[in-house]
């Protein structure tokens, strides 16, 4: 009890500490902020029925190469109209301010002197050639802009010249390895290997920003590759922190390779690489179109993006559950409880950054107050998503719009998506997300690792994400900057359904706007079969939310797409051992072999040594092979990697759902129907149709069924195998 009032008198002068810091302060952000709204001009946006990948893409209308001095197109190809409002982030990326597009107040002020000489609705920034170098010091390389073209001409290190501009608003960069003789002339390439990097970069983004790109980042993110003679490209346009729109990835990576392409020639390939969304991100560029990647290297992936929120977005609601709505919230202190109902891993002990948020908005509830005693992947990886990512009212922490822009404008992922998706009738974008009888911790209930009490009680009190136009702006301090933010409103609870007859609501998706999801690739599918190797440190045991299984969800979608796996390899390392330079050295030999015959095909050509492998943190191999990785995705025996980098699972798969992951929507069941059926064995449920039936009046999900979001094309539905045009269920 002492220990109790100790966090008591604790926390409530913390809280009120924490009010008095919201007083506004002058802020540099305010002073960049978009200030206005634009009207966006109509614009192409491809038509993507029944599959983006089956649609050809427009003939390009720019003039490229942007010369020297002058801007990229303001507009995309064929992905829609633009985006506003939409934050300028030239200053972030160390390239000045944005030009003067507008004198009408719409976008962000532009300063001379401190004097605001016009406003940049769009953006641009000018195509400037700049010179850098590239040396390691101890672990690290650094990157150095040069000052002027007569110190690059005399410098003795490695040197690069960097290209830097806008491409369909987003900063774009080019980095070609030269001599000091070249020095000078922009199309000068003779250190160049004739092999493209496309680099793409992770994060979690919702639209409305430009994005930040230093040159110095992008080359210190490939410097081996660049040292060994290869070009690199990217844009801000393909870091995921800043949109998943893959339609307008696509766009802006297509015309950034335009850009290079004009001016150099066309590479012998071009492999794509990235991390977290910046691996997603070429799974789907790949699958969606040609011409842009000839193989990928992902890192930490994921399929892609809107099937990873079917269970990310569950995870605030379980967190919900079990610090709040609990009839025994002691028994969820024990976090390997947690993982039995999240699949995801959850560890005892482990600490959390921010646990004093817990006693805090505890005590705001009126419970007693406690500290958390352990962490989950939930938390240590997806806390805060579930707002970012769904909630229309949330936007950003960092003030970069203008109060009253920030009121009229939605922000969500769906928002960002909304051009594709659809709009409700509140201009609302339309949400992918459902759980309408999903049964949480079947499988635990199955294996009578919880009782039957508790799986009544988790699926009656779970609830839902309210709808949108019911949700509310978290509430947030800021006293340590927006890089250490106070949630005074834990798990969005405020944004959950509460219980009303005893059941608290569920959350129905929009078909339409998963049938568009389909269609316009967001969804990864698996048809994809140029060469890839999928690579990832093992990360489970840090609860870091780029968890191993990811890589399976697309190894199933690709075998069940394709019939065969051959194209992909998956790698998983110790997380002291890099294998991203073996990866690029394997990955040029593949595509090499591939291009030296065209009698080649992506299976011949690939090296016999290139398996399926684990490696010790000294960089050995541990284990390789076609069956290292067996496990529950594939329901074999556990194989060696496996045993010795076992992975976890997801909110859905404990739920009763397939390892694939693509169900947005499941078909439904009557309860007596699912008993009949084994769907509980061996718990006997009969004695809890009443309960069940009142948890889940429409019925309860049924896996072993179709999708009910995926459209009605063979594109979906097809498997190649064996090409005898055999119909099979892909609901995965």
């Amino acid at each position: 009890m002492l220990k109790k009032l100790l966090v008591i008198l604790v926390l409530l002068p913390l809280l009120a500490w924490l009010v008095w810091l919201q007083i506004k302060v002058p802020s540099e952000d305010r002073k960049f902020a978009v200030q206005n709204k634009a009207v966006p001009e109509d614009n192409f946006l491809l038509s993507t029925t029944p599959h983006i990948s089956l649609i050809e893409r427009p003939v390009e209308h720019f003039q490229f190469p942007i010369a020297v001095g002058e801007v990229g197109p303001k507009q995309s190809l064929y992905s829609g109209p633009n985006q506003y409002p939409f934050y300028c982030m030239a200053r972030d990326s160390l390239l000045g301010q944005p030009e003067v597009d507008n004198q009408q107040g719409l976008g962000v002020p532009v300063y001379r002197n401190e004097k605001i000489v016009g406003y940049s609705k769009d953006c641009s920034v000018k195509t400037t050639i700049s010179y850098y170098t590239l040396v390691k010091h101890g672990e690290e390389f650094r990157a150095t802009k040069l000052d002027n073209p007569s110190a690059a001409r005399q410098s003795h290190l490695p040197l690069f010249r960097v290209e830097q501009g806008s491409i369909n608003r987003f900063i774009y960069t080019i980095v070609m390895p030269v001599s000091t003789r070249e020095v000078g002339d922009r199309l000068a390439q003779s250190k160049w290997n004739k092999r493209l990097i496309y680099q793409f970069n992770g994060g979690s983004g919702i639209g409305f920003r430009q994005g930040r790109q230093k040159a110095s980042r992008v080359m210190t993110r490939q410097a081996n590759q660049l040292l060994a003679g290869y070009a690199v490209v990217s844009s801000s346009g393909n870091k995921t922190s800043y949109t998943y729109n893959m339609l307008l990835a696509e766009d802006t990576a297509r015309r950034v390779k335009k850009q290079f392409v004009s001016l150099y020639g066309n590479p012998l390939y071009t492999v794509g690489v990235g991390g977290s969304g910046g691996g997603l991100a070429q799974y789907l560029i790949a699958q969606n179109s040609k011409g842009i990647l000839d193989g990928l290297i992902p890192l930490y992936s994921y399929p892609d993006m809107i099937t990873q929120t079917t269970y990310a977005l569950d995870c605030d609601l379980l967190n919900n559950y079990f610090t709040f709505r609990a009839n025994d919230r002691k028994a969820w202190r024990n976090w390997e409880r947690r993982r039995l109902i999240e699949g995801m891993n959850a560890i005892n002990d482990f600490p959390q950054k921010a646990g004093f948020l817990q006693p805090l908005n505890q005590l705001m509830s009126g419970f007693v107050p406690s500290f958390p005693e352990g962490n989950s992947e939930c938390i240590n990886g997806y806390f805060g998503l579930s707002a970012f990512i769904n909630n229309p009212r949330q936007g950003f922490i960092r003030e970069l719009f203008a109060e009253h822009v920030v009121d009229s404008t939605n922000w969500s992922y769906w928002q960002d998506m909304s051009h594709v998706f659809g709009t409700d009738e509140s201009g609302l974008g339309l949400s992918t997300w459902d759980n309408v009888g999903v049964q949480y911790g079947l499988n635990a209930l199955k294996n009578k690792q919880i009782s039957i009490e508790e799986f009544l009680h988790i699926n009656a009190n779970i609830g839902s994400w309210k709808p949108q136009a019911q949700m509310q702006q978290e509430s947030i301090a800021v006293p340590f900057g927006h890089k250490i933010p106070i949630w005074l409103t834990l798990w969005g609870n405020h944004n959950i359904t509460t219980p009303e007859n005893l059941v608290a609501p569920r959350h129905q998706g929009s078909i339409h706007a998963m049938n568009k999801a389909y269609q316009s690739g967001q969804v990864f599918i698996g048809r994809v079969n140029i060469p890839i190797i999928d690579a990832r440190h093992y990360l489970e045991n840090e609860l870091d939310m780029h968890h191993m299984s990811a890589s399976f969800y697309s190894r199933l979608r690709i075998k069940h797409a394709n019939g065969h796996d051959n194209n992909h390899i998956i790698w998983v390392a110790h997380k002291d051992h890099d294998p991203t330079q073996h990866a690029f050295d394997m990955m040029d030999q593949w595509l090499m072999a591939l291009h030296s015959s065209k009698n080649k095909t992506v299976a011949s050509s690939k090296p016999p040594s290139l398996q399926d492998s684990c490696f010790n943190a000294d960089g050995s191999i541990y284990a390789s092979g076609d069956q290292v990785f067996n496990g529950a995705w594939n329901n074999q025996p556990n194989g060696e990697c496996q045993t010795r980098f076992p992975m976890f699972s997801t909110s859905r798969i404990e739920a009763g759902g397939n390892w694939a992951g693509t169900m947005f929507k499941c078909p439904l069941i009557p309860v007596d129907q699912a008993i009949a059926r084994g769907v509980y064995a061996p718990i006997d449920m009969r004695k809890n149709i009443a309960d069940l039936t009142r948890t889940f009046p429409e019925g309860v999900c049924d896996y072993q069924g179709i999708d009910l979001g995926i459209p009605n094309h063979p594109i979906f539905i097809k498997n190649q195998e064996n090409s005898d045009n055999r119909v099979v269920n892909l609901s995965y």
